[in-house]
Formats: C-alpha cells, sequence, structure tokens
C-alpha cells in the first residue's frame, strides 16, 4: 500500500466506466451479489437524467490508489428533503471500496467537504440516492442474495464507514415468511383484518390491467400522503412519481396488488414485487437488447414475492388497513406459485408495523443500518 491516494471527482465517460466497473471488479466472486439494472443505475447515480436531480445535485467520486481505482462514492444535496425536515443535510451512496481503510476515510472525507462547501451541517447515508429508492448499508444477512431492489455490500464496509467518523442513526429489518403463513395466522389479527373490513366495509381490488398508469398513480399519491411522519420521508416529486409508474408498469402483476376503497374512495394500497434478482443475475443487469424479454417469459417460475409496501391514508393508520390490503394478496401469492414472501424494509423506529409482522410469523433475515455524521465540526473529520 505504498502508492498515493488520490480522490477526484468523476470527469467524463472514461471515469464513468470505471465508477461502475468497480462494482462488478468488487464482486466478482460473490456468488450472492446480483448487478444492478445497469440502465437505472446510470441514471441514479447522475450520469443520464433523472428527475430526482430536478431539486438536487449530486457529485461522484473516484479515490485511486497509483492508478489503480479503489473506491467510489456519490454526494448528494437533497434540497427537497432539506425544505421539508427545515435541515442542512447532505447524503452519501453508492459507496463502494476495496478493503483499505485509508483510501475510504480519504474517499468519504472528500465527499463530506463537498457537501460542506455548500453549506451542508451533516451527512446521511448510505442512500442511493434517496430514501425513496435502494438505501442502507448491509451489516447482517450475508448469508443469502439480497431480494429485488433491496442493497448488498461487502461486510467490511461498515468497518471502513465509521473508520470515516460516522456513526448509526437508524436500522432498517427485513421480515421473512413462508407464504403459507395464512394457516398460521395469529388469530389476534385475523379478527383486526375481519373487524376492519367490517367496520369500513372496505372492498380491495387488484389494479387494473386496463387502467394501470392511472392506478399506479393512486398507489403512489397513497404513499406520498401516508409517510408524511415517517423518519426521514420526502414526498417523490410528480416528475418522479410519472418515472416510477414508467417503471413499475413492466414489473408489476395486477393480481399482487391491492387498493382498498372505501365508499369508491382509494384509502390504501400495496403491492408485491416478485423477485427479480435470479433472472436478473442471469441477464446481468443488462435489459437490452433481450434482457427485458427474459424477464417477463422467467417470472412465471419466480418463488420469492417481496411484499413492499402496505400504506394507508393517514386518517386511516390506527385501524389495520394495511393488513386488509395485504392479506388480500396472499391467495393469489399462492396460486401464483410464491413460496416465500419478505416483508422489506421496515424502519426499527417503526414499532406498530414491527409488532404486527413479527406477531403474523415472520422472522428478521437482514439488517441493513443508516449512518449520520456532523460536519459542523473539523474535529470530527476522521483523519488517515
Amino acid at each position: 500500500m505504498s502508492a498515493k491516494v488520490l480522490c477526484q471527482p468523476v470527469s467524463g465517460r472514461k471515469d464513468q466506466k470505471a465508477f461502475l466497473d468497480l462494482e462488478k471488479r468488487l464482486y466478482q466472486d460473490d456468488p450472492n451479489w446480483v448487478p444492478p439494472l445497469w440502465s437505472e443505475r446510470v441514471k441514479l447515480v447522475g450520469f443520464k437524467h433523472h428527475p430526482f436531480y430536478d431539486d438536487a445535485e449530486g457529485q461522484t467520486f473516484l479515490v485511486r490508489r497509483g492508478d489503480r481505482v479503489v473506491g467510489r462514492v456519490l454526494a448528494v444535496v437533497n434540497h427537497a428533503h432539506n425544505h421539508y425536515h427545515d435541515e442542512k443535510r447532505g447524503f452519501f451512496g453508492f459507496f463502494e471500496c476495496e478493503d483499505d481503510e485509508e483510501a475510504a476515510i480519504v474517499l468519504l472525507n472528500t465527499a463530506a467537504e463537498w457537501l460542506k462547501e455548500r453549506g451542508m451541517t451533516a451527512v446521511r447515508g448510505p442512500a442511493h440516492p434517496s430514501l425513496n429508492y435502494e438505501v442502507g448499508l448491509l451489516v447482517d444477512g450475508f448469508d443469502t442474495p439480497p431480494t429485488f431492489l433491496i442493497p448488498y455490500n461487502h461486510e467490511y464496509y461498515e468497518r471502513l464507514i465509521t473508520a470515516a467518523g460516522f456513526e448509526k442513526t437508524q436500522d432498517l429489518y427485513s421480515y421473512e415468511a413462508s407464504i403459507d403463513i395464512l394457516e398460521t395466522l395469529d388469530p389476534k389479527l385475523m379478527f383486526v383484518i375481519e373487524e376492519s373490513t367490517r367496520r369500513f366495509n372496505v372492498k380491495c381490488r387488484p389494479i387494473a390491467s386496463n387502467n394501470f398508469n392511472a392506478d399506479v398513480r393512486v398507489f403512489l399519491d397513497i404513499y406520498n400522503q401516508s409517510l408524511q411522519q415517517t423518519w426521514g420521508y420526502v414526498p417523490m416529486s410528480e416528475q418522479e412519481v410519472v418515472e416510477q409508474s414508467k417503471g413499475l408498469k413492466n414489473l408489476l402483476l395486477p393480481r399482487l396488488t391491492s387498493i382498498a376503497e372505501i365508499e369508491g374512495k382509494p384509502v390504501g394500497a400495496g403491492f408485491g414485487l416478485l423477485d427479480y434478482n435470479p433472472l436478473i443475475k442471469q441477464i446481468g443487469g443488462k435489459l437490452f437488447p433481450f434482457g427485458w424479454l427474459k424477464l417477463l417469459l422467467g417470472r412465471k417460475k419466480l418463488t420469492r414475492l417481496r411484499l413492499v409496501s402496505a400504506n394507508v391514508l393517514p386518517e386511516y393508520q390506527k385501524w389495520g388497513l394495511g393488513l386488509v390490503t395485504l392479506y388480500k394478496i396472499l391467495p393469489e401469492a399462492i396460486d401464483f406459485g410464491i413460496q416465500m414472501g419478505e416483508f422489506s424494509w421496515v424502519l426499527e423506529s417503526n414499532q406498530l408495523s414491527r409488532g404486527t409482522i413479527e406477531r403474523g410469523g415472520a422472522t428478521r433475515s437482514k439488517t441493513h443500518r443508516l449512518y449520520d455524521r456532523s460536519l459542523t465540526n473539523d474535529a470530527d473529520q476522521a483523519s488517515s
């Protein structure tokens, strides 16, 4: 490790390629790693347009030891977050690094300094690039591959990040359960589902195939409204909603979704997202020219479902309507051939959701962690 460490902003296509290729190289011998969908990755890191950056600014960095690229990171000023929470908080994401503590500290310090120069007083991460997308550093559950859109990383990353002065701020949990959970569901939860359905005369329906775009918008609107008091939450912009709708249109199966309505008004929405990762691994994360076709044709054999969300409008959140929406999905999942379901992710601080999931028989399978660091005191800057 005698060669000099140098961290610089990504500049030009050669650097962009090096930024993306580092991830492939670091995990080439890891059987649990699944490549991202590269066409989405280039947008989320800012190499192509993504509406997230309409109200945010980002800068990618590479750290080299001599001529060798050994690490990368994205620094983000998310103006939407800071306006919503009245903060001056920056973020970091897409962190990858060899097991090189000196290089990691230089890399993260450089990103922190870039944020500080733009008036930020604290930094949080990893967020790829915000909490509305992939988020968190895997710190427990390295023995199995991640499910679709859940981050995966090397075990030593936690040591590198804490060495750079970051401390835990919140954990995110993933839970898994056999899909035949219906047969052993806690009678108290079953009572809540039945009583909530009766009290409000709730009607649940799947997203309509012939009205797909409008119904996906219904879900995303409920998502935005339902999470207003959730830790770290920031509403998606109108343009982000449109972008997400386009992506979900090709991935969602209507039968694995549920919109709860009261007197014809949508008040809750839940959906299960097939774990496409086994297929994404086969196509190397490349959707074109034939990757999309393999995803669509191959999904009939997938047996794992990620239960991503059960969002309910704030005025109905204490009445168990989230359970009602998910309960309606389970029979369809069983009929499809799903064997295992994953609830992900759930905030450590969300005692209500955690308690409900655990009472339902699910077990915690993975833990992801978010870290904070102050930028207001130069003394907290870890030195190499």
